[in-house]
């Protein structure tokens, strides 16, 4: 069942390897221009004498990038900057979430765009939307559901907004902050039993069903509003996770 318990230690965030330093060199060398997409990169020697790291590092570190879709090698020519790197998408790796911090940098994000979503929600929002946000309130809801499903069905219920706002960029968001959102969450919030009981699910509830009626309402106002509060709120609870972790 769960093997976490308040008393676990919040997990060390990763130190960053040398492969980790030589990527974001690489990185911000094509981001900050001195690369352009199309031109070559350095030679793998320049690299070890100016990172000052083994040919091994420099050869990880060109082989994630290249994964990422950033870098391509030609054979016998050299590794050249892809004509795609300006239009890298926006990326949170999972490495990058092995920190509470982390998690609550992406509820700020959040914040501002659940709060301008919902109000386009209550503009557009079909009946069908409403149908799929009760639903997934409904599962919110049972007494028996465990932390992965209680996260993963929240997680729902902000989607099917994003997905009634009319705005498919907002549902994409949503499902990519959701992916990566869903795991680290749902272990934190387990290491507090202040966040597994009927209480704690009940003002959860609240907070919902406060977003879901102003959406039926079609109130964009007190769509906004209830919004941000609930994430205003998510973000007061997961600090103060962290605030308890630290004694």
């Amino acid at each position: 069942m769960n093997d976490m318990t308040p008393s676990d230690p919040p997990r060390a965030r990763r130190r960053p390897s040398l492969v980790d330093a030589a990527c974001e060199h690489i990185r911000a060398s094509i981001r900050d221009g001195e690369h352009w997409p199309g031109s070559q990169l350095p030679t793998e020697a320049v690299y070890v004498e100016s990172l000052g790291v083994s040919r091994t590092v420099v050869r990880e570190a060109v082989a994630r990038l290249a994964a990422e879709g950033l870098v391509e090698a030609r054979q016998g020519k050299g590794v050249f900057v892809s004509e795609t790197a300006r239009y890298q998408a926006f990326q949170v790796t999972r490495e990058e979430l092995e920190n509470l911090d982390d998690v609550i940098q992406l509820l700020e994000l959040r914040l501002g765009v659940e709060t301008e979503m919902a109000g386009l929600a209550a503009e557009r929002r079909s009946e069908v939307d409403l149908m799929d946000m009760r639903r997934q309130l409904r599962i919110l809801g049972q007494s028996d559901i465990g932390m992965d499903r209680s996260v993963t069905a929240d997680v729902a219920f902000h989607r099917a907004i994003g997905k009634a706002s009319g705005n498919t960029y907002y549902g994409k968001l949503i499902e990519f902050l959701g992916v990566r959102l869903v795991p680290p969450r749902s272990v934190y919030l387990r290491q507090s039993d202040a966040y597994m009981d009927d209480a704690y699910r009940a003002v959860i509830g609240q907070e919902h069903e406060a977003i879901l009626d102003a959406i039926a309402a079609r109130d964009a106002e007190r769509a906004h509003a209830a919004a941000r509060t609930h994430m205003s709120e998510s973000l007061k609870r997961h600090r103060e996770i962290k605030r308890l972790a630290k004694k």
